[in-house]
């Protein structure tokens, strides 16, 4: 007898957080190469409809396929048949949305490099986690978005999470890169 499957995180909520948002993602990129697809995406499509079910939103069809494809047109931004982090984040509800503060803050690659130099206090080449929290609290001050000590070290935890590939504990260059191109133009939530 198999056991129990393990259910999905945080897809019936209201809102979700910054690291619910990560373990979702996690959770449903099963193979870890930074899209959901093939397989996790229709896992992740039907779950996702059974919280929408839950939740008292019906879909416009019946049919799986039809929803399925309305879904991906809606959301598959760039049509490559695959759901990218950033693609995943318009689709959640979130409860706050760092990541388009990142991209209000630093609009081109220049201000990338600006805040880049300015936030790599020791020179290092790297954003160590006490120079990204430094970012995260200017970002959120600028955004006028409240945050106490404990959801800044959150946040900062979670952008660790989400782009530091290597483990290290800070960002590369590149790594922060990644962060930049995952940034978003809107978090609202809209049904399909």
């Amino acid at each position: 007898m198999a056991g129990p499957q393990q259910q999905p995180p945080y897809l019936h909520l209201a809102e979700v957080t910054a690291s619910q948002f990560l373990e979702i993602w996690k959770h449903f990129d099963a193979d870890g190469n930074g899209y959901i697809e093939g397989k996790e995406l229709e896992n992740f499509f039907q779950e996702l409809e059974k919280a929408r079910k839950g939740s008292g939103m019906m879909s416009k069809s019946d049919n799986f396929g039809e929803k399925m494809k309305e879904f991906m047109q809606k959301y598959d931004k760039n049509s490559d048949g695959k759901i990218e982090m950033a693609e995943l984040a318009q689709i959640l509800p979130t409860e706050e949305n760092f990541l388009l503060c990142f991209r209000q803050h630093v609009g081109s690659s220049a201000e990338f490099m600006e805040a880049w130099r300015k936030y790599d206090t020791d020179r290092s080449g790297y954003i160590e986690a006490n120079e990204l929290k430094g970012f995260l609290s200017d970002l959120l001050k600028k955004a006028n978005r409240p945050y106490d000590e404990p959801k800044l070290q959150e946040y900062t935890q979670t952008i660790l999470r989400m782009f530091d590939l290597n483990g290290d504990g800070k960002l590369g260059l590149s790594e922060m890169s990644r962060m930049e191109a995952a940034t978003l133009t809107s978090m609202s939530w809209t049904p399909f």
